[in-house]
């Protein structure tokens, strides 16, 4: 009972500080807008999203990985550093303390270079692994477009008119880092790393790009803030992900969204799964395999090893908000957005809609968050063959299913009604065949406990009776 109060308020105050620090993005844009010049509110947008939500959240992952598993795997997780003060000398802090001696361990670590490594190269390796991915949330709408102080504010850095493409293009420059870490070394076990973590990566690209194909036939748009869509308000027609396949008439707005998933539930698998298998993380950590003593980064160390560690987590961030952008509305409600927009409350204060609808995007980034540390300490590790296969065998033939199947239904049916029809089925079959995965496991379970119940009334589990095994034990 006392984990699942830790649960609950930890939840909790989660959510009343995304919408705090929604509410001082919106409100320091909207001052800039008013005080500075037009478009400085692009400016903030980059200090509170890429450096207050990425960086702050990627930083905190580091800890919430390791409470999480311990969680998972009933332990007590980290709590052993303690902060030297008074009052605070005998208290955990939920482990906090352990955040910053991770940052003041690498950064006083000796920064160590191998003799025979290639020195420039193998100081451009972390930062060609970190920068790119850094950058791909630039585009990512991470809330409403509203007025604030008189002034009109997007809550993004960049909406240019090629942005997936921007985020396919900037993300394949990360295998640049890791080829460069893995060779520059100088040593054989960095270099399989390299070579190892390069093929994996380029290997779902192909995957990642043709997942997304059929998302934008259906929206017929490259944008994220077009994909996400914006509401049909003063006899407008909503579009993107805001528009309902099908709703109800009355002041609640209440029917099925347009969301990506429900369109491409085929894609989704396939751009989650490649975009899972690009941040190299488990299952998909072979380049990293500690039990092969491999990765491309063994030979850093101090800050370099950080950026190649904290890049990682960034890209855990990262996959969280695009998808949630492409496949689950962005900032939208599943239900009630017309309504929340034209509530009187809503008009006046611009900022306060846009802190509600922010708050939902993190909320929905976090959730996604949890899911891949969830998937992280769930699976085992697979094999390089496997995890070749998955890609070039099963993901890539789906996606390309998929772009015909999206391309028939969307000429037959502009209206999208007849491709959610389908993606629903979709989803359908997904969890049929799960569940019976889990029906057929159950079952197999009970006969192998029956089974063994049944050896030992007589024989062990090699047909041994059992009062020689017992003999044989004493």
């Amino acid at each position: 009972m006392k984990r699942v109060l830790t649960v609950l308020f930890a939840t909790g105050f989660i959510v009343a500080t995304l919408a705090g620090v929604s509410a001082a993005a919106y409100a320091v844009a909207g001052l800039a807008e008013k005080y500075l010049f037009p478009g400085a509110s692009r400016l903030s947008n980059i200090i509170f999203l890429m450096l207050v939500f990425v960086m702050i959240i990627a930083t905190l992952l580091t800890l919430a990985e390791r409470k999480w598993s311990a969680l998972m795997q009933d332990r007590v997780g980290p709590n052993r550093a303690r902060i030297d003060l008074p009052g605070l000398r005998n208290r955990s802090l939920a482990g906090i303390p352990h955040i910053l001696t991770d940052v003041l361990k690498m950064l006083t670590k000796e920064d160590f270079i191998p003799g025979t490594a290639n020195r420039f190269l193998f100081k451009l390796g972390p930062i060609l692994a970190f920068a790119p991915v850094f950058a791909l949330f630039a585009v990512v709408p991470a809330g409403p477009s509203v007025t604030v102080f008189g002034h009109h504010v997007d809550m993004v850095v960049a909406t240019p008119d090629f942005g997936v493409l921007y985020l396919l293009a900037i993300a394949s420059l990360a295998v640049y880092g890791t080829a460069l870490a893995g060779w520059s070394s100088n040593n054989k076990f960095a270099l399989l790393g390299g070579v190892r973590a390069s093929s994996q990566m380029i290997s779902y690209e192909v995957a990642l790009g043709l997942s997304l194909v059929g998302l934008f036939m259906a929206f017929s748009s490259l944008q994220l803030p077009a994909l996400v869509g914006d509401l049909g308000l003063a006899g407008a027609q909503a579009t993107g992900q805001a528009q309902y396949l099908w709703r109800t008439d009355g002041a609640f707005d209440l029917g099925i969204p347009a969301w990506g998933f429900i369109l491409q539930p085929i894609g989704f698998i396939g751009f989650f799964a490649a975009s899972f298998a690009e941040t190299k993380r488990a299952p998909f950590d072979v380049p990293e395999g500690e039990s092969e003593i491999i990765g491309y980064f063994v030979e850093y160390s101090g800050m370099k090893f950080g950026m190649f560690m904290i890049s990682e987590f960034v890209e855990v961030v990262v996959l969280a908000g695009v998808t949630t952008a492409l496949f689950f509305g962005g900032h939208h409600l599943p239900v009630g957005n017309e309504w929340l927009a034209n509530q009187p409350l809503m008009q006046e204060h611009g900022w306060l809609y846009g802190t509600i609808l922010g708050t939902v995007f993190w909320v929905k980034v976090v959730f996604l968050i949890w899911v891949q540390l969830v998937i992280r300490w769930t699976f085992p590790r697979f094999r390089y063959d496997q995890i070749q296969t998955l890609g070039w065998k099963i993901l890539l033939p789906l996606g390309l299913v998929n772009v015909f199947v999206t391309g028939a239904l969307v000429l037959w049916d502009p209206s999208l009604r007849a491709l959610a029809v389908v993606g629903m089925l979709e989803i359908g079959v997904v969890v049929v065949l799960t569940m019976t995965k889990k029906a057929e496991a159950a079952e197999g379970g009970a006969h192998g406990a029956h089974g063994a119940h049944g050896h030992d009334h007589g024989h062990d589990a090699h047909g041994v009776p059992s009062h020689a095994s017992a003999a044989s034990t004493h």
